[in-house]
């Protein structure tokens, strides 16, 4: 029986991974390598829905495809890629950008409050329309499932209502995607200055753990992680910081939270983060070694996108000639594409 595919892709932001992203999407994608058809890309065309520096682009590209297989995606486990490498992306997104109304994009939650930071002509149709092209990425390679945030949700349910849509008007054509939620839950980690919001390159970098960090700057951010006047080391909703760094702990560690309420019973915090400080660096230096090998060999890095991308390009391919002929459109010379 074939497996389900899986698609999921992320945005070369520029800043690194930092361990609530590795923990609560990473790592699930790692994992799906062995029980999915997994398709992974870096979506560079969506980095350009806001203003984007064209001379680094490139570099963050390379720099989070590396940073992806330091966190362990395998190229014969599953297909990694360029989005724009894949020219079907931006033109399926055309034929359902036909079929979407300007209210509906104009709802998108991302887009509303991305939107309502400026006037008018301070943000660009490609961040009203980039919805669209995100669920093209998805429909593409006819995904049974993708992996969602609480954040991507709406981006999901439009993605399968242009799904049905297309298939209503034009006869059946996309695999309509489900969102796949990981068994437990999604590791949700917090920011350490501020435990009740969660850990994100957007806030103050004090309470975010960079995975490129440097070692000696971890070990800062944990122990100056905010606890409370207590003592007692029990992951209670009154004690979020302390909650947080015990679900951080258990993370990496493998022992439950119980465990670890059990081991550190009768210590302090110093105890517990001077522990969990080591813990973050034991896991973080390998990962960095691994990026570090990715970068310093570009060449190497391209081969495994080049090939990643011909193997995306052979799913998107039949996927957009079948729709670009159902909806109406000659066929293109087969020396051209």
């Amino acid at each position: 029986m074939p497996r389900p595919r899986v698609l999921s892709g992320i945005q070369p932001s520029g800043e690194a991974f930092h361990l609530g992203s590795w923990l609560g999407a990473v790592r699930q994608w790692v994992a799906m390598q062995d029980t999915h058809d997994a398709y992974y890309c870096v979506v560079d065309l969506h980095a350009m829905t806001l203003a984007w520096d064209a001379k680094t682009l490139a570099q963050r590209t390379r720099e989070s495809a590396a940073e992806l297989l330091a966190a362990g995606l395998d190229p014969e486990r599953c297909t990694l890629f360029v989005q724009s490498h894949v020219p079907e992306h931006p033109r399926l997104s055309w034929l359902l950008e036909c079929l979407t109304g300007y209210g509906q994009a104009a709802r998108m939650t991302a887009f509303k409050e991305k939107s309502s930071r400026g006037e008018g002509d301070s943000f660009s149709v490609g961040l009203l329309t980039y919805p669209v092209l995100q669920a093209a990425d998805i429909l593409l390679y006819q995904a049974d499932v993708v992996p969602v945030g609480d954040d991507q949700r709406q981006h999901l349910e439009l993605t399968r209502d242009l799904a049905q849509r297309f298939n209503s008007r034009f006869g059946e054509t996309f695999t309509v995607p489900g969102a796949f939620v990981p068994p437990g839950g999604a590791a949700r980690v917090m920011d350490l200055q501020n435990p009740t919001a969660k850990m994100s390159k957007s806030l103050p970098p004090a309470g975010t753990l960079f995975l490129r960090d440097d070692p000696a700057v971890l070990r800062k951010k944990v122990r100056s992680a905010v606890t409370d006047a207590e003592r007692d080391i029990k992951a209670t909703p009154e004690k979020p910081g302390v909650a947080n760094l015990l679900a951080i702990y258990s993370a990496l560690d493998g022992r439950t939270i119980a465990e670890l309420e059990t081991a550190y019973e009768g210590k302090g915090y110093g105890d517990l983060k001077g522990d969990l400080a080591e813990v973050v660096v034991g896991f973080v230096e390998p990962y960095q070694e691994r990026f570090r090998g990715w970068m310093d060999d570009v060449e190497r890095l391209d081969r495994v996108l080049a090939d990643g991308a011909q193997r995306a390009r052979a799913v998107a391919s039949a996927t957009y000639a079948q729709a670009a002929e159902r909806v109406g459109l000659l066929p293109g010379s087969p020396t051209i594409g």
